[in-house]
């Protein structure tokens, strides 16, 4: 079985890490399978994705035994780090919205693989750590765009600089993640939103997301610009013209 698996049910992209006894690390085919994964959910039936994770942790980050068993490990790491990081650019980048649910870990490249979503919703057992410096190593696959965007420079420093461990609620105080939920509730609720995307309005939702993460690296001039042409395509299109009816006829 691949490293990370894609089903399409019902319009919603199911994205699966399964190697839960490397702690849903990555290796580089396990990269590669991420990447063909996303691209094969980058199509116009899929309306939401929902990732989530095999096993106890939902990623550890690299496969630090790959690497070193390498030949090359400098050239490993940095085919390695280049594909995962195109695989969760490519992600970020669809227009559809992600929901991921996380529990037990997540570490290292495991926090931008969870910041490719939108939505994430953690159990309560769930620890965050960016995990490099243990291993003298420095911050990867866009960790260091993407996490202090989602907490703010100083936290996303503390972090990276000093070890600590955040808990689940400390995640949920910081802005790391949407919502803390039992363990055993992670699956039902990513399944829920997931649903609930699919079947409300996800062309309006995927376009949502796509201008207020495109909005970090355009002026202001250009993002209005971009949300002006966005409305005014999506205006004539046939899910706002059957919501608008439902909304106007109330």
């Amino acid at each position: 079985m691949a490293a990370v698996t894609h089903e399409i049910v019902d319009g919603i992209g199911q994205l699966v890490l399964r190697r839960p006894d490397q702690s849903n690390s990555f290796d580089l085919p396990a990269a590669r399978d991420m990447a063909q994964a996303v691209d094969s959910l980058s199509v116009d039936e899929v309306r939401a994705i929902a990732l989530t994770a095999e096993g106890k942790r939902f990623c550890a980050g690299g496969d630090v035994t790959s690497f070193l068993a390498s030949d090359d490990p400098a050239a490993y790491l940095l085919d390695l780090a280049n594909v995962l990081e195109g695989a969760l650019r490519a992600l970020a980048g669809l227009a559809t919205p992600v929901v991921a649910g996380v529990r037990g870990a997540v570490a290292g490249a495991g926090l931008a693989v969870m910041l490719s979503a939108d939505v994430i919703v953690a159990s309560r057992s769930t620890k965050f750590v960016m995990a490099y410096p243990g291993i003298g190593l420095t911050p990867d696959c866009g960790v260091s765009y993407l996490l202090p965007r989602a907490i703010g420079q100083q936290r996303a420093l503390d972090l990276a600089l000093t070890g600590r461990v955040l808990s689940a609620d400390e995640a949920l105080d910081w802005g790391l993640v949407t919502s803390v939920v039992d363990d055993e509730d992670v699956e039902a609720t990513v399944a829920t939103i997931a649903r609930t995307w699919a079947d409300t309005a996800p062309a309006a939702l995927g376009q949502a997301r796509r201008l207020l993460r495109s909005s970090w690296e355009n002026s202001g001039v250009d993002q209005g610009a971009d949300e002006s042409a966005t409305i005014a395509a999506a205006v004539t299109g046939d899910e706002a013209q059957r919501l608008v009816k439902a909304f106007t006829s109330r």
